[in-house]
């Protein structure tokens, strides 16, 4: 039987092809074999990603090289329908949770990416017209067939994570979470996830690019108590933003959407360290510009 845990952190995918650093194959293989050798061995995509090109651009590495799959987790998101040239069928942005359109996802992503199971899907975002039994059959068949191991959501609150939950085993929920964008500590997120042992994963732990813009108002008090933490804990400023993350007794996984082996790397440092309570707190203090009531 497969091991389906995923293991922190997720290298993201997003930014490797022509939305971000348009790579090459050989740079995907590059990028792809570098992050194995450290131990970085999920990669998160999704099937809209570059315009519905860069899962079939990274499956090209699988392809010419197929023992490669057998030391990845291979993660991908289904649900957004866009309006591409590459699916000159959609004529509005608009969400499909339909059993018909993730199968066919699911069927797509496993052709584009040279593989005949992904370890987890994902639904990509909530769908105001998502029925959770047509959603659970088309997961269990999915199942079934072998064609996914694990079930989650992305996106998705406390309250649509429980309609779901009645009808199919949840196992992710990948949502925003960061200092820049501590929401889910206080909208129930992370409780629910720890209610239903649901595994919490953060994409734009690092704040979306926002620790980089010294005009974003909480900048520089986010910054200043981050880089004396590093001084205190022997490592780098993102080592301990993302490590503020891991504290929090969730579980948190970082999803890390760079183009950059060294902050994948930095972000597997990050998960062995664990804040100290009141370290933690300072943090979350120069994030909301207040202490706890």
């Amino acid at each position: 039987m497969k091991n389906t845990a995923i293991t922190s952190p997720v290298a993201g995918i997003m930014r490797w092809g022509v939305w971000g650093a348009n790579f090459t194959t050989a740079q995907y293989r590059e990028m792809i074999e570098t992050c194995l050798q450290y131990g970085i061995v999920t990669f998160d995509h999704a099937d809209i990603y570059g315009d519905y090109t860069t899962e079939a651009e990274f499956g090209e590495v699988i392809k010419e090289s197929p023992s490669l799959r057998h030391h990845m987790k291979l993660i991908s998101k289904c649900g957004i329908q866009m309006v591409s040239p590459n699916r000159p069928e959609h004529r509005i942005k608009s969400y499909n949770t339909s059993r018909q359109h993730i199968i066919r996802s699911v069927e797509h992503s496993l052709q584009n990416l040279g593989t005949d199971y992904l370890d987890v899907l994902l639904i990509h975002r909530p769908d105001p017209l998502l029925d959770p039994a047509e959603v659970a059959e088309a997961i269990e068949l999915l199942k079934e067939q072998g064609k996914i191991l694990s079930f989650g959501v992305s996106n998705f609150l406390p309250h649509q994570v429980d309609l779901l939950a009645k009808y199919t085993l949840i196992e992710y929920n990948q949502v925003e979470i960061s200092l820049m964008q501590p929401r889910s500590l206080t909208d129930g997120t992370l409780e629910n996830c720890m209610r239903h042992r649901i595994i919490p994963m953060a994409w734009a732990p690092l704040g979306g690019g926002l620790f980089t813009d010294d005009s974003h108002p909480r900048f520089r008090a986010i910054s200043l108590a981050a880089n004396e933490l590093a001084e205190k804990y022997h490592t780098g400023l993102n080592e301990i933003l993302l490590a503020w993350l891991h504290t929090h007794p969730a579980g948190i996984q970082s999803v890390i959407g760079t183009t950059k082996i060294e902050r994948l790397l930095q972000a597997k440092a990050a998960a062995s360290i664990r804040l100290e309570r009141e370290d933690w707190f300072r943090l979350l203090a120069a994030s909301t510009g207040e202490d706890v009531a």
